[in-house]
């Protein structure tokens, strides 16, 4: 069986995917090749930070924050501020229509996103977005 840490994050993924069904979206991705045309998303395991502790009955509560990356290109009708736009608001729109992962998560809320270029030698710059996902959830076992 899954530990609660692994089974939030491919929640996580499970609610990225669904709400961006044309881009690919990978975990813990090294470094991406190319950007494929429905845009790439990469959902990194974070950090669930310390703990706050229950004793009755004995409870870890994590804060846990889960970066995602997202990268896109312009479309033939859109900008690649105006892709990148649409693709956190429907990353946004899935949060909020699932605030709990079904009952996995206490809640789960995204953080706003920091934009930026990514150069490539020799082709027109391509647009990233740097956000998180913070899931709170509690645990009887920190490693289960």
């Amino acid at each position: 069986m899954a530990s609660k840490r692994e089974t939030v994050l491919a929640a996580v993924k499970a609610l990225v995917a669904a709400a961006l069904p044309g881009a690919e979206v990978k975990r813990n991705l090294a470094k991406a090749e190319r950007i494929p045309p429905g845009g790439l998303v990469v959902i990194r395991d974070g950090d669930p930070g310390e703990p706050e502790i229950s004793l009755s009955p004995l409870t870890y509560l994590y804060s846990h924050r889960i970066p995602i990356e997202i990268a896109t290109y312009e479309s033939a009708t859109l900008t690649r501020e105006q892709v990148l736009d649409a693709m956190t608001g429907a990353i946004g729109a899935a949060v909020k229509a699932n605030p709990t992962l079904g009952g996995l998560c206490d809640w789960i809320e995204a953080e706003a996103p920091v934009t930026d270029d990514i150069e490539a030698l020799g082709a027109l710059p391509d647009r990233f977005a740097d956000l998180a996902i913070l899931a709170a959830y509690a645990t009887s076992d920190p490693l289960n």
